[in-house]
């Protein structure tokens, strides 16, 4: 029998595949990973060379990760998936738009539906990224004003909301609520 080890047996033991060793880290288990690839031991490097640890992430969302790599580690799994985030948030996104001139979660449904394509798609996560960050600097501007500046700035969303809902219902279904109120308020 020969004992001799082939140089590509070697490399196999010592180096798994990176998506397998990713799975094992997300499981919590513990992965050798070589210093010059990731970093400094069991943290990793962010952009600036500096080692951070890695975030923790929920149960749920640890399963998620793992069962998505686990997909995505067949070439047809990868496309499959693709497709059908491609496809399940492109159905999110436009009830979403078909929802905002109406009162109620619009905009809230786009921003979810752009949340299914980020987990595919790097431009979707980079405006997901923009969107967060503004939405949390106006909540912060917003915060910092006063109490009658708030209760205007809500005066005019209601407003808003009320022209838009008035608009839609006049156009897309033929009924003038204004019209019909001030009917209403005349002949009683």
């Amino acid at each position: 029998m020969d004992t001799r080890v082939s140089s590509v047996e070697r490399q196999a033991k010592a180096d798994p595949p990176k998506g397998a060793a990713r799975a094992a880290e997300r499981r919590g288990d513990e992965v050798p990973v070589d210093q010059g690839d990731r970093g400094a031991g069991d943290g990793h490097r962010d952009t600036s060379g500096v080692a951070v640890a890695p975030r923790p992430r929920g149960r749920w969302r640890g399963r998620l990760h793992t069962t998505l790599d686990l997909i995505r580690a067949n070439p047809t799994g990868r496309i499959t998936l693709k497709i059908f985030v491609a496809v399940v948030g492109a159905v999110v996104v436009t009830v979403g738009i078909a929802l905002i001139p109406l009162p109620g979660p619009g905009w809230l449904i786009v921003i979810g539906g752009l949340g299914i394509w980020a987990l595919e798609f790097i431009w979707a996560r980079r405006l997901l990224t923009f969107t967060r960050r503004n939405v949390q600097s106006w909540t912060r501007w917003v915060m910092r004003q006063s109490l009658a500046a708030r209760l205007l700035l809500g005066a005019v969303g209601l407003v808003f909301v009320a022209v838009v809902l008035w608009l839609s219902l006049k156009y897309s279904l033929g009924v003038d609520v204004v019209a019909r109120v001030l009917h209403y308020l005349a002949t009683h």
